[in-house]
């Protein structure tokens, strides 16, 4: 694939986004600045901090680092992932537009499009990773999530891209699960790029927080607006919390993506699996696509068991293994996604793989699969 992430590495990239600006006297890290008010100038046209929920200094740290690692020329953030998604739905949407969302991906942004969006006169389709191209032909705006989460499946975003462009449609991506480390949807036709840094940015399974990234300034516009009216925010200990992360999220995502490589050549194959998806897999029907895309496959696994009694004991035999939902911490979490709705066998697994020793790992999820 082409390389756009320039002649840094990843650790690189994140560790030179999250740093303080080198000033003499000054601490080298990031510190948090909380605060509510501001003293205001007796300049009533001064462009400075008035109120905590229209800016905040610390926000701006972090915007200014997510604008780097996704290739933006700014971001936007927001108090979770969903909050990022439908603050940019209600800013690009309105009464007869047609809007694209994932049919295989996040369950919740299908069920905002149909429960919000659709009541307020959008017109809602929800389209498979496989369908989304086809879909876009009549789209106004498009949302994909690729991989898609919890499916795996992806979507080729060049083609959905060049697709949007020729009927001036908008095209919002969803990269929660490939992160800016392993992939840049903007390079790839995409007018936005949305995400939850709960997730692997973050990686610490302790705050909630999201994003919008892009380099169309009345778009950033439109959605800091939706931010300031319907007051979306993070706190701003939470934003210096994800800027601190940010240093050490290209070692902590490589291991991820390492170690969810070596659970999917073991579950491949195993006789108590039915189904394995990874991207990164040669024999995965969307490997062709995200080799082309991708830097990164990522660090999400997904496996068929026999049935939900069979995921529980997998979790019950480890020593490693955690069950909860979300994903990207540094600790492997199996999550059995039917327990949330999904349309999934009850014994489908989304593994989410950690930063734990990789031999260890594997011996560990070994041992747990016997005798299944």
């Amino acid at each position: 694939m082409t390389d756009t992430y320039g002649t840094d590495g990843p650790s690189t990239r994140c560790v030179k986004a999250a740093s303080a600006q080198p000033v003499p006297g000054q601490p080298v890290a990031p510190f948090p600045i909380t605060a509510s008010a501001y003293h205001l100038s007796d300049d009533e046209t001064a462009d400075l901090d008035t109120y905590g929920r229209s800016s905040n200094p610390t926000w701006r740290q972090l915007e200014s680092a997510l604008a780097q690692l996704e290739g933006a020329t700014s971001a936007l953030i927001f108090g979770s992932g969903m909050a990022a998604i439908t603050s940019a739905l209600r800013a690009l949407t309105a009464p007869g537009t047609t809007l694209v969302v994932p049919g295989d991906g996040y369950y919740q942004v299908r069920a905002y499009a149909t429960e919000y969006l659709a009541r307020n006169g959008v017109n809602v389709v929800a389209a498979s990773s496989s369908e989304m191209v086809d879909a876009a032909g009549d789209a106004d705006v498009v949302l994909a999530e690729t991989p898609a989460n919890p499916s795996l499946d992806v979507v080729d975003l060049h083609r959905l891209g060049m697709v949007c462009r020729s009927r001036n449609a908008r095209l919002i991506v969803d990269n929660t699960a490939a992160t800016p480390l392993g992939q840049q949807p903007l390079s790839l036709g995409a007018d936005l790029v949305v995400a939850s840094a709960t997730k692997a940015l973050s990686g610490h399974s302790d705050l909630i927080s999201g994003y919008v990234a892009g380099s169309h300034p009345e778009l950033l516009d439109a959605i800091a607006r939706e931010r300031l009216l319907s007051g979306p925010i993070p706190g701003a200990f939470d934003a210096w919390l994800v800027l601190r992360s940010l240093g050490s999220a290209g070692l902590r995502f490589e291991r991820q993506c390492y170690n969810a490589a070596a659970l999917a050549a073991l579950l491949d194959g195993h006789p108590s699996v039915s189904r394995v998806r990874y991207p990164g897999l040669p024999g995965d029907p969307a490997h062709p696509v995200a080799a082309a895309q991708m830097r990164r496959f990522g660090g999400l696994v997904s496996a068929d068991l026999a049935d939900a009694a069979a995921a529980r004991d997998v979790v019950q035999r480890s020593e490693l293994l955690v069950a909860s939902t979300s994903f990207g911490g540094i600790h492997t979490s199996v999550d059995r996604r039917a327990r949330w709705g999904d349309d999934v066998d009850a014994g489908f697994i989304r593994i989410s793989a950690g930063i734990e020793d990789t031999d260890d790992l594997i011996a560990d999820v070994e041992r747990a699969l016997h005798g299944l």
